[in-house]
Parts: structure tokens; sequence; C-alpha cells
């Protein structure tokens, strides 16, 4: 998989130009859903077929720093696939020598447009083969 690679913006960071800490769960997302897109899951069509993914935990420990105009590459690994559940863990490097700025994990679970959650091996087979494999790989 290719890695989520963006330059932190401006508006992101505080007046040190630090990165602001809730910044780096966003960052999270947006490379789970490039992640996502990678594998054949686009999130956005799922939920036209009526498969939503709320996130329903969300941890990040915080190493060094990322700052105003920084390039940074975020690395998801699906860990763990239920078919009900899913968990993504993330690694956030920046810098020639590849600085761990960040690591965390998010957690989901896989409702229908009722917010029923739902097994996506019986709604969504298709989709389901690749969640497993990803998770496998």
């Amino acid at each position: 998989m290719k890695p989520y690679t963006r330059r932190v913006n401006y508006y992101e960071t505080d007046r040190m130009q630090i990165v602001h800490h809730t910044n780096y769960i966003r960052y999270f997302e947006e490379a789970r859903m490039d992640f996502m897109k990678q594998i054949g899951c686009d999130v956005k069509t799922m939920e036209s077929m009526g498969l939503i993914i709320p996130n329903v935990d969300a941890y990040a420990k915080y190493i060094v720093s990322l700052k105003f105009d920084d390039v940074f590459r975020v690395y998801v690994k699906a860990a763990k696939f239920t078919g009900v559940r899913m968990k993504f863990e993330y690694e956030i490097r920046f810098g020639e020598k590849n600085t761990l700025s960040c690591e965390g994990y998010t957690t989901h679970c896989f409702v229908n447009r009722d917010y029923k959650p739902v097994s996506v091996k019986h709604s969504h087979p298709d989709i389901y083969k690749k969640l497993f494999e990803a998770a496998k790989n």
C-alpha cells in the first residue's frame, strides 16, 4: 500500500507553528479514506450501498511534533477485522530520517442506514472479501 502523503497547512498549527494535537486524528481519517480507496472499498460508494462505518474509538500517541510545511506520510494497517468491527493502526512519519511523529489506532463498526449493526460478510460479501484480505496482509 502507498502511504498517504501531504504537507502541514499553516491553519493546522498553533502560534509556535506546531500541529495542534487534534489534527493527527484528522490525518488518520484522511489516510484511512485513501487506504480504503486503494483496496477497492471507497467509503462514499459503500455509504451509497447502505454500509456506514462510524468511528467507535480513537487513540494517538504523540512522539515528535509536526510543524508548518512539514511533508509527512501516514502508514495505515488494517489490524483486525471481525466482519462487524474493524481496527486500523497508523504511523505518521516525516523528514529524510523518516522520523516517527505519531502512532495510534481507530476502531470502527459497520451499520446500515438505520444505524443497526450489520455483518459485512452477510450483507456485502464482496466488500467483506476485500476487507478480510487487507486485514490478513
